[in-house]
């Protein structure tokens, strides 16, 4: 090893003395490089800009989309419609906008008349005035961009994504995302970064924050553009997002990033480093042996460092201020062991978020996009009645709530081994089978259901010591074939389980509600289950997408255990006597 250092020190000698021709190529190089390195460093950020634009999109998107299905679901609006009722149709729409401030909401009667409004400044009279929504007035569904959003056509109001529901012969709601200049100012807070709406076809500026450098604007193009406007340097690229295709086209956004200070860097890096290698070449006989004996522990200290590492014993090495590659070099091994150390880290806090069977499997198998056929137990779990509670409480309070029953819920699907895959709002999805199958999938799944009425019947007895009404849940548990595996982008990927079953599993816990129910099982689990569970046959059931009817049973307690007791109580804790199920209530998986 110490031959080899000193063949290092001899060898860095040479090339000290060398030609100062090639001081020159080295100088034109570095140059070179640097740039690039600021131009690829430019195209990151502009691409990170249009993914967190395109980000920010989808997240209020889904809190509309998400507003809309709980309106639309909830029967105080239906009875708002079916009176005509102005007033308490506002007092409805004025909780979801205290929550949503950003979205502006329309409620019409049967007829299309605007009953109240919320958010809208300059709301039309009619929606069917509006000629995308004209089927809404008749019943229809909308999803989409309309040039003026929910203004009336005409007030030069910006685009908006609408989203409607219309209840045939009752009335229709009416949610839109205008993506107006406080929409664009507040994208810019979270994404530090400027914003522009450029019109589809015509190219014109829409709208645009305060420090946007409209002077660049023609020269932007869906190419990375580095200009200066002024005493600053902009990075911008325009880019169409899929949300916002409307008639006339895609408009277009144009993020512009400051990156004066990332082009200042380089430039004082690449003066800095320029001038090191002039003043090492002028001095480099005299200073050679010097420099290659400090060159070369250098190395050594970085291969000890690495042997260490390969231990997992993350130590920094002395950073050594030499002011060329060596010191970059430490720097970025000491970045290097950091974020190893960082990375372990989260690991460990993944577990927290996902769980850790699901964690281990994705690690081991290194999955990519797609999936495998599985046959697995879904279980869904909705809280029955929750808006008339959570309107009672302040946001903090409801979200201790909810925490406090999703911790006695998530406790007993853990004692089981399942798999929680996603809370929806205040309801759970909860899989067992995946991403490994286990012969008794289905009895855990019942289990975990028993466990979680016995934990909720508890957290009632806590509740009803605060003075809060008591919860009530609906479980549907079906054994079935799935698809499981990561889904989504490249960038950004969940694990969990689609297919046919998800969806029957989904629609029995809506059945619990209209049956009386609050275990529903399918035939199919019943009877993998049967001979460890109490239950009994309720009916069969038809629901939207199966062909063939589905025998449901009620869980009452597991074999060998004291049978469940009803966990509500006063006058909802009351039977509900089976009626015919409406299909276009129940919630898709």
């Amino acid at each position: 090893m110490l031959f080899r250092l000193h063949t290092v020190r001899r060898k860095l000698t040479v090339l000290v003395t060398s030609t100062l021709g090639v001081v020159l190529v080295v100088i034109v190089v570095l140059s070179w490089l640097l740039h690039r390195q600021l131009m690829d460093e430019v195209d990151n950020r502009v691409d990170e800009a249009k993914a967190g634009f395109e980000s920010e999109l989808e997240d209020d998107m889904t809190d509309q989309s998400l507003s809309l299905k709980v309106m639309a679901s909830d029967a105080a609006l239906v009875k708002a419609l079916e009176t005509d009722d102005a007033k308490s149709a506002r007092a409805f729409a004025q909780v979801f906008a205290d929550v949503y401030p950003e979205l502006d909401f329309i409620i019409a009667d049967r007829d299309g008349r605007v009953l109240t409004e919320l958010g809208v400044t300059a709301p039309p009279e009619r929606i069917d005035s509006i000629f995308e929504l004209n089927g809404v007035a008749k019943g229809a569904d909308f999803n989409g961009i309309i040039e003026h959003g929910c203004e009336k056509p005409g007030s030069g109001a910006p685009p908006a994504i609408v989203m409607a529901k219309g209840f045939a012969g009752k009335g229709s709601l009416v949610v839109c995302q205008p993506i107006s200049l406080a929409y664009l100012e507040d994208t810019q807070k979270k994404l530090s970064l400027e914003l522009a709406l450029i019109e589809p076809g015509t190219g014109q500026l829409l709208v645009a924050t305060s420090r946007f450098p409209r002077s660049i604007l023609p020269r932007i193009t869906h190419e990375s553009l580095i200009a200066d406007d002024g005493a600053t340097t902009w990075a911008a690229s325009q880019f169409e997002p899929k949300r916002l295709k409307g008639p006339k086209g895609a408009y277009s956004i144009v993020p512009a990033l400051d990156v004066t200070g990332i082009k200042s860097i380089v430039t004082h890096n690449l003066l800095y480093a320029l001038s090191i290698l002039l003043v090492t070449s002028a001095a480099s006989i005299a200073f050679g042996t010097r420099l290659a004996a400090m060159m070369s522990r250098a190395i050594r200290d970085l291969q000890a460092a690495q042997k260490r590492l390969q231990q997992q014993d993350y130590m920094h090495v002395e950073v050594g201020r030499t002011g060329d590659e060596l010191e970059d070099l430490a720097l970025g091994f000491n970045v290097m062991v950091d974020r190893l150390k960082e990375a372990d880290a989260v690991k460990a806090t993944m577990g927290k978020y996902m769980a850790r069977k699901v964690m281990a499997h994705i690690l081991k198998e290194k999955m990519s996009l797609g999936g495998e056929k599985l046959t697995a137990t879904i279980l869904f779990s909705d809280l029955r009645g929750f808006t008339s509670i959570s309107e009672r409480m302040d946001p903090q309070t409801l979200v201790g709530l909810l925490n406090e029953y999703f911790t006695e819920m998530v406790e007993a699907v853990l004692a089981e081994d399942g798999v929680v895959d996603k809370y929806i709002g205040d309801a759970i999805m909860v899989v067992f089978g995946a991403p490994e199958p286990e012969a008794n999938d289905a009895l855990r799944a019942v289990r975990s259901a028993v466990g979680m009425r016995k934990a909720l019947a508890r957290l009632n007895i806590r509740l009803a010591t605060r003075g809060v009404l008591p919860l009530r849940t609906g479980i549907g548990i079906h054994t079935g074939d799935v698809i499981a595996g990561s889904i989504g982008h490249e960038e950004q990927r969940q694990y969990t389980v689609i297919g046919d079953a998800v969806n029957l599993a989904s629609r029995l816990e809506t059945a619990t509600k209209d049956l009386g129910a609050n275990i529903l099982i399918s035939e199919h689990t019943y009877e993998l289950v049967k001979e460890h569970v109490v239950a009994h046959r309720v009916k069969e059931i038809t629901v939207k997408g199966r062909a063939q009817p589905v025998m449901t049973y009620e869980v009452t307690g597991l074999v060998g255990e004291a049978p469940l007791e009803s966990v509500a109580s006063g006058p909802a804790a009351l039977p509900v006597a089976p009626r015919a199920i409406d299909e276009t209530s129940a919630p898709k998986a």
